[in-house]
C-alpha cells in the first residue's frame, strides 16, 4: 500500500472512529448490541455533500464512496472538497479520475446507438475540454503550488506526474516523476510510473533503470516486469534498426567510393593524348649548274 492509499484511509479510519463515538455516547444503543449499532451506522446513508464542512473529511468519503463503486456521488463530494479547499490538489485529482470514468462510460452508451454524421457545430462542441481534464489542471496547478512552498515531497511530485500523464503531457510527467525517484529511490511505484512513462516516450534505454529497479524493490511487481520486457524489447529494435541503417549507409559510401573511381579512371583514360608521328621538313632543291 502506497502512502497516499495510508493517508486516505487513515482519514476514513479517523472519520468512522468518530462517528461511532458519537453513536456510543449518544447513549441510543443498549450495552451488548455493539455489533447491531455498528451494522446500523454502517447501513446509514453517506451525509449529504453540503452538511460536510471539512475539506479532508470530504475528501475521505468521496474516496471511500469511489472505491466503493458509488462514482456519481463520489463527485459530489469531491466537488464539496475542492470548494471547501480549492487548493486541495488530491481531491482535484480523484475527481479527474472519477470523472474519466463516467466519460467512459458515457462513451460506451453512446458508441452502441446509432447517430447521423455530426455536423461542424457538434465537431466544434466536441473539441471542449471534459470535466476530467479540467480537474486534472487544475490537480496539476494545486501540485506545483504546494510544491513551490514544499519542493522536497516526492509524493506531490508523483501525484503531478500521474496528472500530466492524465492529460498526455509526457514530457512533463517524466520530469515531475524523476523528481519523485530521486528524492524518494526506494519506492516501487515511482520507479514503475517513470519506467512507464518513458516507454510510452519510446525512451526504451533509458526507462530499463527504473524498471530495473522496481523489479529489485519488489520482485512480484508484475507491472514493472511487463514494462521491463517492453522496454527491453523496443532498446533491441532500435539497437537493430540503427545497425541496419549504419550498415546501409556504410554501403551506400563504399558503391559510392567505387563509382567515383571508377569514373575517375574512364576519365583518365579518355583523357591520353594520341601518340603523334615526327615530321620531317624537306630538304630545299639543290641549285643546278648553269
Amino acid at each position: 500500500m502506497t502512502l497516499e492509499s495510508l493517508m486516505f484511509t487513515s482519514r476514513w479510519i479517523l472519520l468512522l472512529a468518530a462517528l461511532l463515538f458519537a453513536a456510543g455516547c449518544s447513549g441510543s444503543a443498549e450495552p451488548g448490541n455493539t455489533n447491531t449499532a455498528a451494522q446500523s451506522q454502517q447501513q446509514q446513508p453517506p451525509p449529504n455533500p453540503q452538511e460536510v464542512t471539512d475539506a479532508n473529511v470530504a475528501l475521505a468519503e468521496g474516496t471511500r464512496l469511489f472505491e466503493n463503486g458509488d462514482t456519481d456521488r463520489a463527485i459530489e463530494m469531491l466537488n464539496r472538497a475542492v470548494e471547501l479547499n480549492p487548493g486541495l490538489a488530491e481531491a482535484y485529482f480523484k475527481l479527474g479520475v472519477a470523472y474519466a470514468l463516467i466519460e467512459a462510460r458515457d462513451a460506451s452508451v453512446v458508441e452502441a446507438q446509432v447517430e447521423p454524421t455530426p455536423t461542424p457545430e457538434k465537431g466544434k462542441e466536441e473539441e471542449k475540454k471534459t470535466r476530467s481534464e479540467e480537474a486534472f489542471e487544475k490537480a496539476v496547478e494545486a501540485y506545483k503550488k504546494h510544491l513551490d512552498a514544499n519542493p522536497e515531497d516526492h509524493l506531490a511530485y508523483y501525484n503531478l506526474g500521474r496528472a500530466y500523464n492524465k492529460l498526455n503531457e509526457d514530457k512533463e510527467a517524466a520530469k515531475a516523476l524523476k523528481e519523485a525517484v530521486k528524492l524518494h529511490p526506494d519506492d516501487t511505484e515511482y520507479q514503475t510510473e517513470l519506467g512507464a512513462i518513458l516507454v510510452k516516450l519510446a525512451e526504451y534505454a533509458e526507462a530499463i533503470q527504473p524498471l530495473k529497479k522496481a523489479t529489485d524493490l519488489d520482485p512480484e511487481n508484475t507491472r514493472a516486469i511487463e514494462l521491463l520486457e517492453d522496454a527491453e524489447a523496443g532498446k533491441r529494435r532500435i539497437d537493430y534498426a540503427a545497425e541496419r541503417a549504419k550498415k546501409e549507409m556504410q554501403a551506400n559510401a563504399n558503391a559510392g567510393a567505387r563509382s567515383s573511381a571508377t569514373s575517375a579512371n574512364s576519365n583518365t583514360a579518355t583523357a591520353q593524348p594520341q601518340e603523334t608521328k615526327d615530321v620531317k621538313t624537306p630538304a630545299p632543291p639543290a641549285n643546278k649548274p648553269k
